[in-house]
């Protein structure tokens, strides 16, 4: 039960680290819009010495909006907004389906960014741009006690107010059907939460008609400067979680404007994180 809190902040980490645009910026009053579903679902837990153990199954599914517009060539405005999170912690049973502890459920708006990115070399083949992104704390945290009076916390959000500073490389390989993306960027977090390092990367292919297929990594690193160990000082979250996961993104376009997409993350190791994957799809409007 203690761990609940910890696997739904791991699991927004997963939501939130990547973006759509890279370092390219949107032109002036053209924009991407995506309404997006991701859920994850799983009963083994990476702990805080990396092992994997299990536990009660937690399920998370997550209703999202991201958009990103262009304010001007250089300055694009990007929001990432989870309007409904439900996060669901099985039954506890034993033999001849005896439950020991009921299940639980907490269904809210989540924590939502919003952020401004700006173009440090337009036109150049590496084009370079520098985010500056807000955590807004909209997200709900239901307490309580187990029967037998361990806690019990479902959330939807981590509580605490975040700004991180991101830099985005990307280059296009054109004429060869494909394009590159790196990017790191430091997050800094209130309520004794540990400051982060955050990384991406990503690889694309755009050689099939209407598609474009890419692989995609995403890092969290601790500078363990926060309350320590895995929970905060009042029991309600984790802290300290890091992580490096990968998986595949394809994208699909009906027309110039309309597509879909499909998406896996899992995670190759980590500290306080489900060791299950992250699927996720969505359907995006090109302005």
């Amino acid at each position: 039960m203690k761990n609940i809190a910890l696997i739904i902040f791991v699991f927004t980490c997963f939501v939130q680290i990547s973006y759509a645009g890279g370092g390219w910026p949107q032109p002036a009053k053209k924009g991407y819009f995506k309404l997006g579903q991701s859920f994850i679902i799983s009963d083994s837990f990476y702990d805080l010495n990396g092992d994997i153990i299990d536990i009660t199954t937690i399920s998370l599914y997550t209703t999202s909006l991201y958009g990103e517009y262009g304010i001007t060539d250089r300055l694009t405005g990007i929001i990432y907004m989870p309007f409904f999170v439900r996060s669901t912690l099985n039954d506890v049973e034993r033999r001849q389906s005896q439950i020991v502890e009921p299940g639980d459920a907490v269904n809210s708006f989540g924590d939502t960014d919003i952020s401004l990115k700006y173009a440090l070399s337009p036109g150049k083949k590496i084009v370079v741009s520098a985010s500056l992104l807000f955590g807004l704390p909209f997200g709900k945290i239901a307490e309580g006690t187990t029967d037998s009076g361990d806690p019990r916390i479902l959330q939807t959000g981590d509580g605490e107010f975040n700004q991180m500073i991101y830099l985005d490389a990307s280059r296009s390989f054109y004429p060869a059907p494909f394009y590159a993306s790196i990017g790191a960027g430091f997050n800094n977090r209130t309520e004794n939460f540990s400051d982060e390092v955050r990384y991406s990367a990503e690889l694309g292919y755009t050689g099939i008609k209407d598609v474009t297929l890419s692989l995609k990594i995403s890092g969290v690193q601790s500078l363990q400067n926060g309350d320590s160990g895995g929970g905060a000082g009042n029991g309600l979250f984790g802290n300290n979680v890091e992580f490096f996961s990968f998986g595949p993104e394809v994208s699909y376009g009906f027309t110039d404007q309309l597509g879909i997409t499909a998406a896996a993350a899992f995670a190759a190791s980590g500290t306080n994180i489900l060791a299950s994957p992250n699927f996720s799809a969505g359907v995006f409007f090109k302005l």
